[in-house]
């Protein structure tokens, strides 16, 4: 959400995460491969992890970057109204009202 205090010209990298992505995917291929071949099956699984972690974040920016300026807006977008918050609501006291104590009222003020 937009609450007009970002700076204006403020833009998401996003297609250098994706390529950022794409790099770390050829090393996961890379490493599961090579750790698969050379009988290390516990870094070949952490490659394979590491492999799926990556595929879905280069998903999810091949998606924002679809979605174009909706999902980034432009200058032409104005900000929209920061949401005002809840007014407090406070409880009612329980027990002897200000100034008193339990089993009377207190001394008197001067």
């Amino acid at each position: 959400m937009r609450t007009g205090s970002e700076p204006v010209t403020a833009r998401s990298a996003l297609r250098l995460r994706f390529w950022l992505a794409l790099w770390g995917l050829l090393w996961a291929v890379a490493g599961t491969v090579a750790f698969a071949l050379a009988g290390r099956t516990g870094w070949a699984v952490a490659c394979g992890v590491l492999l799926v972690v990556t595929a879905v974040d280069l998903c999810v920016v091949a998606r924002h970057v679809r979605r174009g300026p909706h999902y980034q807006p432009g200058r032409d977008v104005p900000p929209y109204e920061p949401v005002a918050p809840d007014p407090v609501r406070r409880r009612p006291r329980s027990g002897p009202p200000p100034g008193t104590r339990a089993w009377g009222p207190g001394p008197p003020r001067a």
